[in-house]
C-alpha cells in the first residue's frame, strides 16, 4: 500500500500438552514451547512492530513459587529485545542445575506449559509499556488471575465502562483493554465465588475448594456473561492462573484466528502461514475458531469449541486479504491475484486496448501479487486478440506476418524501487510529508514519451505518498499518462474493528467529495449530513443508520475517481494521471469468504459501527480530532 495504514495486532498461543521433561527428552530442551512461540511471533511481525509482550503460566507450581511471568518491550525490534532478555536470564542460570527439569521449572520464570505472545501496532493509544499486551489482573487465588491479549477494538467502550461503574468497580481508565480485562475478571470472580459457596455448603475445606475450582471452572459461563454486550471485532486470548485458557472470536468473524493441535501441543495464531511454517503443516490441517465461539482449553490440555454468542452473518475483514495478512497464505495469494485480474478489463478500456504503448508495474512490494493477476488478465485478452488476428490472415499466412503478431508482448517492468527503510506511516503527521519523497527511486531507460504507465497499488487511503512522492518520481520517466490501479475499492468510511482509519478528513475520497461539493456550489450539504448524523446519535445504538452514506451517494464512483486523480496530481506534473479502483462486486467475487466491506460500502456488521461513522463525521464538522470509538 503506497499509503500504509496500521493495524492491531497479532497473537500467538502455545499450550504444551505433555510435561516439560517430555520435550527435553524428545527435542533436547524444556524451552521447546518458548522457541515455537518466538517463531510464531517472528512470522507475524507484519501485524505489529511497535511493541510486543509475552506471558507464561506454569502448571502445578509449588506453594510460594512464582507461576506467572510476563515480559514486554517496545520499539521496532521489540520481539528480538524480548527474547534476548529472556534467553539472557536463562544463560545466567547454573549450567549444571538447568539439566534438572524440576529445578529449571522452579527457578526459570519462562519454563512453563502455557505461553502467550502478542505483537502490537500503536494506533490511537500511547506506545508505552503500560499499553503493550498481555495485560494482567492479579489475585492470590490462582483461578482468579487473568492474563489477556488480543487483536480487537471494542466500539461501545463508554457503555461497558458505565456497566463496570454500575457493578461498583472503579476502573483506572476508559479503554477497551482495561474494560475487557475488568469485565472478564468480574465474571471470573463471580464464577469462583459460585463454586466456592457450593463447595463450602458441601463441607469442603479451603484447600479442597481451591483444587475443586481449578478442575471445574466453567469458562463458558464466564465468557457468556462477559461478552453478551460487547460490540466490536475481536480475537481475544485469555489465560487463567490455574492453567485454564480461552480464545474468543467475535460473532461476525471479523478478526482472523487459526489453531492446530496434536498430542504434544496446541497452537493458536492470527495467521495460518505462521502455524504452517512453525510446524511444517498443510493448509487443510489448520482450523478456524467458529465466529461467536470460544476455544476453551482446560488445565489438562483438553480443548473444545463452545458457543458463547450466536453466530451472525460472517463479515470477515476483507482488508486482511487485500493487505494485512501475509501473502504466503495460499488462499490469500490466489485471492490477491483474482483482485488484479478483476481490474484488467477496466484497465484495457482506459488504454483503448493499446498494449504496445503501455508499461505495467506496481508500487509497494505487497501489491506484486495483484499485479501478477492483472498481467494474467491482460494475457488472456492478448491471447484472444492474437488468435483472432491469426484467423484473419487466412489459410496461408506468411512467416513474417505471424512473427509480427507474436512479437506483441506485455511490457512488464519493476519501475519503482523502495530503497530507503523509512517507515512514513509511523512518523507523526507533521514530519511525514518530508519523509515520503525520499524512499523511492525508478528504473530509467524503459519508458518512451508515447507510453502509458499502469502501476498497481493495494489501496489508496490518503493519497499523500502518491502526491508527495510516487507520481513525481514516475513522472521523471517522461510517460504521457500514468494510471494508478487500486486492487481495493474506494475507502470511504472509518473502521472501528482494528484498523487505524477513524478520521474522515484523512481519506482522499472524502477530500474528493468535499471538492466536488464545492465545485457544484453545494458545500452546505455537509451541514445537512452533519445534522442528520447528530440526530442519529440521539437514538439508541441499535436503531442508528449510517448517515454519512448521504454524502457519497451524491456522486458516482467514477466522479469520485476523477476528482481523486486531480487531487493527487502535483501541480508540476507533466504526465496525465488517472485513478482506477476495484469495484465492490469485484472484491466479493475475489474474496468470497471475507465479505467485510464496511470501509468501502458503509455497511457495518455491528450496531456500534453506525454509531462510530456518524460520530466520526460530527467530530470532523466540529473540528475535533478525538477518536470516534
Amino acid at each position: 500500500m503506497s499509503d500504509p495504514i496500521k493495524h492491531e495486532c497479532g497473537v500467538a498461543l502455545v499450550r504444551l500438552r505433555k510435561p516439560l521433561k517430555y520435550y527435553r527428552e524428545k527435542y533436547g530442551t524444556e524451552l521447546y514451547g518458548l522457541k515455537k512461540l518466538q517463531l510464531l511471533m517472528n512470522k507475524q511481525l507484519n501485524r505489529g512492530q511497535d511493541g510486543s509482550g509475552l506471558a507464561v503460566i506454569k502448571l502445578d507450581p509449588q506453594l510460594g513459587h512464582r507461576y506467572i511471568a510476563r515480559e514486554r518491550a517496545k520499539g521496532s525490534g521489540a520481539v528480538s529485545t524480548l527474547f534476548d532478555r529472556i534467553y539472557k536470564k536463562y544463560a545466567n542460570l547454573d549450567p549444571e542445575k538447568v539439566q534438572d527439569t524440576k529445578w529449571l521449572k522452579r527457578n526459570y520464570a519462562y519454563a512453563g506449559e502455557l505461553l502467550l505472545g502478542h505483537l502490537r501496532y500503536a494506533t490511537h493509544g500511547k506506545n508505552s509499556i503500560e499499553n503493550i499486551h498481555p495485560f494482567l489482573r492479579q489475585n492470590n487465588w490462582m483461578s482468579r488471575n487473568l492474563v489477556l491479549a488480543g487483536n480487537y477494538n471494542v466500539t461501545n467502550v463508554q457503555e461497558m465502562y458505565q456497566q463496570l461503574i454500575d457493578l461498583g468497580q472503579h476502573p483506572k481508565e476508559i479503554s477497551d483493554n482495561v474494560t475487557m480485562l475488568e469485565k472478564i475478571g468480574h465474571f471470573l470472580d463471580e464464577e469462583n465465588a459460585r463454586l466456592y459457596h457450593n463447595c463450602k455448603e458441601q463441607g469442603m475445606d479451603s484447600l479442597e475448594i481451591a483444587d475443586f475450582i481449578k478442575k471445574n471452572l466453567d469458562l463458558q459461563i464466564v465468557l457468556k456473561n462477559a461478552f453478551k454486550s460487547v460490540d466490536g471485532g475481536y480475537n481475544m486470548v485469555g489465560l487463567i492462573g490455574d492453567g485454564n485458557a480461552f480464545v474468543m472470536r467475535d460473532p461476525n468473524g471479523i478478526r482472523p484466528n487459526y489453531y492446530w493441535a496434536n498430542d504434544e501441543i496446541l497452537v493458536v495464531a492470527s495467521e495460518r502461514p505462521a502455524i504452517q511454517t512453525a510446524f511444517n503443516l498443510q493448509m487443510e490441517d489448520i482450523k478456524e475458531v467458529t465466529p461467536g465461539s470460544a476455544l476453551i482449553i482446560d488445565r489438562e490440555g483438553n480443548f473444545e469449541e463452545k458457543e458463547i454468542l450466536p453466530q451472525l452473518d460472517r463479515t470477515s475483514c476483507s482488508f486482511e486479504r487485500i493487505y494485512f495478512s501475509r501473502g504466503s497464505d495460499g488462499k490469500i495469494h490466489e485471492e490477491r491475484k483474482r483482485l488484479g485480474r478483476k481490474i484488467s478489463r477496466e484497465i484495457l478500456k482506459r488504454l483503448d486496448y493499446d498494449i504496445r504503448s503501455t508499461v505495467f508495474s506496481y508500487i509497494p512490494n505487497t501489491a506484486a501479487t495483484s499485479y501478477y493477476g492483472l498481467i494474467d488478465g491482460i494475457y488472456k485478452y492478448l491471447d484472444k486478440w492474437k488468435r483472432e488476428q491469426l484467423l484473419k490472415l487466412g489459410a496461408n499466412p506468411s512467416p513474417e506476418a505471424i512473427d509480427k503478431l507474436l512479437s506483441v508482448k506485455i511490457r512488464r517492468e519493476k519501475l519503482l524501487v523502495k530503497d530507503a527503510k523509512i517507515r512514513t506511516f509511523i512518523a507523526q503527521d507533521a514530519g511525514r510529508n518530508d519523509l515520503v519523497g525520499n524512499g523511492y527511486d525508478v528504473t530509467y531507460g524503459v519508458v518512451k514519451p508515447t507510453d502509458t504507465l499502469v502501476v498497481v497499488d493495494d489501496s489508496i487511503v490518503r493519497g499523500t505518498t502518491l502526491k508527495k512522492s510516487i507520481l513525481r518520481i514516475l513522472d521523471r520517466l517522461g510517460p504521457k499518462k500514468i494510471i494508478v490501479a487500486s486492487s481495493a475499492p474506494i475507502i470511504k468510511y472509518p473502521d472501528c474493528y482494528g484498523i487505524d482509519m477513524s478520521r474522515m478528513n484523512e481519506f482522499i475520497s472524502f477530500q474528493a467529495v468535499k471538492s466536488l461539493l464545492e465545485k457544484n456550489d453545494e458545500s452546505s450539504f455537509l451541514n445537512t449530513v452533519y445534522e442528520a448524523c447528530k440526530a442519529e446519535l440521539e437514538k439508541p445504538v441499535s436503531q442508528m443508520e449510517n448517515k454519512v452514506k448521504m454524502l457519497y451517494d451524491r456522486f458516482t464512483d467514477a466522479e469520485i475517481e476523477s476528482e481523486i486523480a486531480l487531487l493527487v496530481t502535483p501541480n508540476d506534473m507533466n504526465a496525465e494521471v488517472e485513478i482506477v479502483y476495484q469495484t465492490i462486486a469485484g472484491l466479493h467475487s475475489s474474496c468470497p469468504n471475507h465479505t467485510g466491506d464496511w470501509y468501502f460500502s458503509g455497511n457495518y456488521p455491528t450496531p456500534g459501527g453506525n454509531q462510530v461513522v456518524n460520530r466520526s463525521f460530527v467530530y470532523y464538522m466540529e473540528g475535533s480530532n478525538k477518536r470516534a470509538y
